[in-house]
This record gives structure tokens, C-alpha cells and sequence, in this order.
């Protein structure tokens, strides 16, 4: 596949190849379902640490309707020192929480496809050998130089994500000038797909995220939301991770009695979620990422069908 070309929010039709298999993005919006095998993670932590109750997890998101897992094993929230010289989780703790549960997964239903969301090279060469087929990195391969060559080894699906700092820097970063909110994405993104592309990950390999809340303030991600499209240029399909964003919480601050953000329930945020993913898929998402995967499914069919109808 040469990498797509498309106009102003209209999405293309393209074949993502991954390590052993291809999915057709465009024609329908795929569905990724989130499952945190981490004690920590901001919407689910805890729920899901076990082996067996991350593969039962796993099989309730495939028979709610999702087109890939994205299994996680580390959390990058906002504070966490994900990303970092000394990261609170090493690569053999989170290898210990991820491998038996993407094994037992692929026992129980070995044609799902699954993502690896990790920024390790020694995680998602493990993962890749057990049989994952994407590579889902946050930092879009800045944070393990080794990670690109890793996924050129396996032939595997990339997601390259923007991020912009480390997760502990981001409630003090400085907020970014007007107008400067996309070029820093736009810039980003390219740097990512130039690392991939000198190490030998093809074009129909990539995948690209804006990476909302990544490093970006509360009102910045509707400013890049609003302007996903414009992104469609750089000539690879995207995915939109807004699910139970922090942000989301801060717009709805006001209907929860002036609750503060991180004191509204998590599933208070799942109507604000699809509103987001809708609003991603008619600016040029072809991928979504949610924890609650039947209602994104079923909104993402209506979105579906407004684009067709165009």
C-alpha cells in the first residue's frame, strides 16, 4: 500500500498489514477494546490484574464486538513515571502481567487480533513472539530507540502515538501558544514515521494517533479533536483514543455539582466518550480506542452511516 491521500475529513480506504495477517481500515470504523492488566490505570485499575480475569475481560470485549484488544500492562497516566530513566514498572514486571494473559487469550480464541500497548522493546519483542500482531507505542517510538527495529523484525502493525513530555511532567507543563497546538502534532507524528521508516516498517504498517490528552491541556484536545482531519494529509489512517480522558471530566464538571474532575465516577464519563468518538470518526478516525466496547460499537455504526451517506 502506498500511504493514503485523502481531503478534508473523508478517511480513505486502506489494507493495514500487521505481522501475519491485514485488516481493511476505511470501509467501517474498527473497534479497539482496552484491557489494563495494571493496579493502577485511571478508568480500571485493579480489575483486571489477574490473568484469569483479564482473559475473561478479553473474551467479553471480543464478544461485545471488538475488531482488536489493545492489552496494557503499565499505566501512562498523568504523574506516572512511565517513560522515564526509572520507570515504576520494569520490563519483567510488566511482561509478568501481560504474557499470561495474551497467551491464555490466544488459546481461547486464536484469531483475535491483539495490540501490545508498551514503549518497551524487550516487551514487544516478547509479546510479538507469543503472537501479538500490533505494537501500540505512546511515545510513537521516542521513548526505546530499540523498538523501532524490533517491530521491523516482526513485520508488525505499528500505532505511532504523539506525546508531548513525560506523564510526571504534564500537569506542569507549559500550555502551548495559540495556533501551535497541530503543528507540534503534525510534527511529532512525522519524526515518528521517519524513525519508523529508516528502520524498514513499510507504509501499509502505520498507523497513526494524535494521542489526546498525551501531554496536551484540557481545552487543547478539543482544539485538536475539532482539527483531526487536517492530520489525514500526512497519508496514514488514525486512531482516536478518547475514552474516559480526563478532559472529558473537566467539560462536565458543572453538570456533576462542580465535582472536581478526578472525583467524577469513571463510568460518569462513558456518555462524553461516545460523543468524543463520533465526533473522531466524522473528522477521519478509522480506528477507535474505548474501554466500553458495544456502545462504541453501535456508535460508531451511526457515524458510519453519516459518512456513507455523504
Amino acid at each position: 500500500m502506498n500511504p493514503i491521500t485523502a481531503s478534508f475529513a473523508h478517511r480513505a480506504d486502506a489494507t493495514w498489514r500487521l505481522r501475519t495477517q491485514s485488516l481493511a481500515l476505511g470501509r467501517r470504523t474498527l473497534v479497539m477494546g482496552v484491557v489494563n492488566i495494571t493496579p493502577d490505570s485511571f478508568s480500571d485499575g485493579g480489575l483486571f490484574l489477574s490473568p484469569t480475569d483479564a482473559l475473561n475481560r478479553a473474551l467479553q470485549l471480543l464478544d461485545e464486538g471488538a475488531d482488536i484488544l489493545d492489552l496494557g500492562a503499565e499505566s501512562t497516566r498523568p504523574g506516572s513515571l512511565a517513560g522515564g530513566t526509572d520507570p515504576a514498572v520494569s520490563a519483567e514486571q510488566e511482561q509478568a502481567r501481560l504474557l499470561p494473559a495474551l497467551e491464555a487469550t490466544l488459546r481461547a480464541r486464536p484469531t483475535a487480533i491483539v495490540s501490545v500497548d508498551t514503549y518497551k522493546a524487550s516487551t514487544a519483542r516478547a509479546a510479538l513472539l507469543a503472537g501479538a500482531e500490533i505494537v501500540n507505542d505512546v511515545s510513537g517510538f521516542k521513548w526505546d530507540r530499540q523498538m523501532a527495529a524490533v517491530c521491523a523484525e516482526f513485520g508488525a502493525g505499528v500505532v505511532l502515538m504523539h506525546t508531548r513530555g513525560l506523564p510526571d511532567e504534564w500537569r506542569t507543563q507549559p500550555q502551548l501558544p495559540p495556533g501551535e497546538l497541530l503543528a507540534t502534532v503534525r510534527q511529532g507524528l512525522v519524526e515518528s514515521v521517519g524513525t519508523a521508516s529508516a528502520a524498514g516498517i513499510q507504509p501499509d504498517s502505520i498507523v497513526l494517533d494524535p494521542g489526546y490528552g498525551f501531554g496536551k491541556r484540557f481545552d487543547e484536545n478539543y482544539a485538536l479533536l475539532a482539527r483531526q482531519a487536517d492530520l489525514l494529509s500526512l497519508g496514514y489512517p488514525l486512531l482516536a483514543g478518547l475514552s474516559r480522558k480526563s478532559f472529558l471530566a473537566h467539560t462536565l464538571s458543572a453538570l456533576h455539582n462542580g465535582q472536581v474532575p478526578a472525583d467524577i465516577p469513571i463510568e460518569a464519563r462513558d456518555n462524553a466518550t461516545l460523543a468524543a468518538v463520533t465526533a473522531s470518526i466524522l473528522n477521519g478516525a478509522s480506528i477507535v480506542r474505548v474501554h466500553a466496547v458495544r456502545p462504541a460499537v453501535e456508535a460508531a455504526r451511526i457515524a458510519d452511516a453519516i459518512l456513507a451517506a455523504r
